[in-house]
């Protein structure tokens, strides 16, 4: 798969997930996105093995792009 291409809104997705877990609800309003967008590029994100959904829709960050 190539590398992921980090929108904007990735970026500050992966901003609060480096603060701690987090639930795609809570991130969306931080963002003031609504909460299915919020879970699509959370998906595309694990999708590239970038975040993890441990559970009960929270989500933790397990490789950070931006350090690549």
């Amino acid at each position: 798969m190539p590398p992921i291409q980090l929108s904007d809104t990735d970026e500050a997705i992966l901003a609060i997930l480096e603060e701690g877990r987090n639930a795609p609800l809570n991130i969306a309003n931080r963002l003031d996105f609504t909460r299915q967008y919020v879970q699509q590029r959370l998906r595309r994100l694990e999708e590239h093995g970038h975040v993890q959904n441990i559970g009960s829709g929270v989500y933790e960050l397990t490789d950070d792009p931006r350090d690549n």
